[in-house]
């Protein structure tokens, strides 16, 4: 008697089978995945051109190579920041009077002590020919040294004023010396053999490229655009007057990281309004100035010298308080200097 064969399964329990053994798979490997976190280099690699290509005789046939790597001895830049970190309230009342007195007492308190200070020409209170520029020659600084070698760099910064007697005296003592002012007749003047006359301005954008395309010599230009633009990779000296845009120019100064490229900074700072761009009330005013200055501070750059302008009028915010001054000198230097 014949025996009876099973039945064949069909195509269909196959499909089944085969189906539900890749879900299973699928989930297994979602769930490693899950485990592993979104930033494990073991299961994803990017690769980034840059226009950099592979030195003769370095390995490779002249491809671009990855960028993934700063040049050795080059510190690695951090990414874009878009606003200052803001310190916390001086007080429960977030008043004027709390942010005013911790403001004032900053600016007017030295952190590091300079030995041999040069503080070019300090005039009597009610007749100022020229203005306290001061800059720290110790030795531990390097300016000093970068002087007597006539390596030293000084960019200053200016609307029109006539007082440019801080730059005759730098540019005698050898410092290469760049003033930007934009109401010098001509784009690029060599007053004598260390001084430069620019007619550019700096400010805290570049123009817009609408603009820029419109206007290709425009005189308006970021600090950072005009390095690039010079070729200058460090400047020991940076002395700024810019009329109430200091506080912008230098919240640039330090979201682009440009700081890095400084020695010393010598700032003039006006406190009789807000200044260009800042806005809000009285007391978140002079909160974002003090964080611009703790800013400087993280930094490590260090006030040395404060100097309290007296010929100017006496308002801070066009108010009477503290007897504060609407005009300050205050100079830091980068202790890291090199």
């Amino acid at each position: 008697m014949a025996r009876e064969r099973p039945p064949r399964r069909g195509c269909g329990a196959l499909r089944r089978c085969l189906l539900g053994a890749a879900l299973l798979l699928g989930l297994r490997l979602f769930a490693e995945l899950r485990r592993a976190g979104p930033g494990s280099p073991a299961h994803s690699v990017i690769y980034v051109r840059s226009g950099r290509r592979v030195p003769p005789g370095g390995g490779g046939s002249g491809t671009l190579e990855p960028s993934c790597c700063a040049p050795r001895g080059s510190p690695r830049r951090k990414g874009p920041r878009w606003h200052i970190d803001l310190q916390p309230w001086a007080g429960p009342a977030q008043s004027l009077d709390e942010e005013a007195w911790r403001f004032l007492r900053y600016i007017s308190t030295t952190q590091i002590a300079c030995n041999h200070m040069n503080t070019d020409s300090l005039a009597t209170d009610s007749s100022p020919t020229h203005k306290p520029w001061s800059v720290c020659l110790d030795d531990r600084f390097n300016l000093a040294h970068q002087i007597r070698n006539k390596q030293c760099r000084l960019y200053s910064l200016g609307l029109g004023s006539d007082d440019t007697h801080f730059e005759l005296s730098m540019a005698n003592n050898g410092c290469e010396v760049h003033r930007f002012d934009p109401s010098v007749k001509s784009a690029h003047i060599l007053e004598s053999q260390h001084l430069w006359y620019h007619r550019l301005s700096i400010d805290w954008r570049d123009p817009h490229p609408a603009v820029a395309a419109q206007k290709p010599h425009s005189n308006t230009r970021k600090l950072g655009s005009i390095l690039n633009e010079f070729g200058h990779q460090k400047i020991d000296v940076l002395k700024a007057d810019l009329e109430s845009a200091e506080w912008k120019v230098l919240e640039n100064l330090i979201l682009e990281d440009v700081l890095e490229q400084i020695g010393q900074l010598i700032f003039e700072i006006h406190l009789h309004w807000p200044g260009f761009e800042v806005s809000g009330s009285d007391s978140s005013v002079v909160r974002f100035w003090y964080s611009l200055l703790k800013e400087l501070e993280q930094k490590d750059f260090r006030l040395f010298y404060s100097y309290k302008d007296l010929s100017k009028p006496q308002l801070f915010l066009k108010k009477d308080i503290f007897n504060a001054s609407s005009c300050y000198t205050l100079s830091w230097v980068n202790t890291r200097w090199k």
